[in-house]
């Protein structure tokens, strides 16, 4: 027996050292090399101080700012930690009744809009955490932000069409408007000048 304890704790030894100090500074330090703000969390800055993130969205109701899609993290929405989709199914009652609370609350803030609502306004993404919508998502948003904002639409407008992002390499992924970006250039905007 003990002839077994101890290659058995020079092999503990080893790959502790070897999978849990080495292997990870290495990714660690690689990482920070070559993607150094993906690595750091592609954190959004502002005047200095960390705003949000690039990948992880933020909730907005006020009538003025451009809304993202809904959450489906609990308690609080766009919850890192509770990263998960509803799982629930097209057929299912809570599902539809969202959509519809969702649906209700976009009509109620912009009552006269006559274009369909686009349906990522209404669902969550798989992750809960998705802080991009889809351009006619935001394009919809245009004349509720305007108005409420006090400026015209082609201004507005215009600053979604300066936020939008093609696809990854021209090939992957669906054209996209990340709402905090977009929103912190409304604030600027208004400040009296882009940020």
């Amino acid at each position: 027996m003990s002839k077994m304890i101890r290659p058995t704790l020079t092999l503990l030894l080893l790959f502790t050292v070897l999978l849990g100090l080495a292997y990870p500074a290495v990714v660690t330090g690689f990482a920070q090399l070559v993607f150094p703000r993906q690595a750091n969390g592609s954190a959004i800055d502002l005047d200095g101080r960390t705003v949000g993130s690039g990948l992880v969205g933020q909730p907005f109701a006020r009538p003025d700012h451009f809304w993202g899609r809904p959450s489906a993290t609990s308690p609080e929405p766009y919850r890192a930690a509770a990263s998960a989709g509803s799982n629930l199914g097209p057929s299912h009652p809570a599902l539809r009744a969202a959509v519809a609370a969702w649906v209700e609350a976009l009509l109620a803030a912009d009552p006269g809009n006559p274009r369909p609502i686009p349906v990522d306004l209404v669902t969550t993404s798989g992750s809960g955490l998705d802080p991009h919508i889809s351009p006619a998502a935001a394009y919809y948003q245009v004349p509720r932000v305007a108005r409420c904002r006090g400026l015209p639409e082609a201004t507005v407008r215009s600053l979604v069409d300066a936020h939008r992002e093609g696809r990854l390499l021209g090939l992957f992924g669906e054209p996209r408007v990340n709402v905090l970006r977009l929103n912190l250039a409304l604030n600027g905007l208004e400040a009296g000048g882009p940020r």
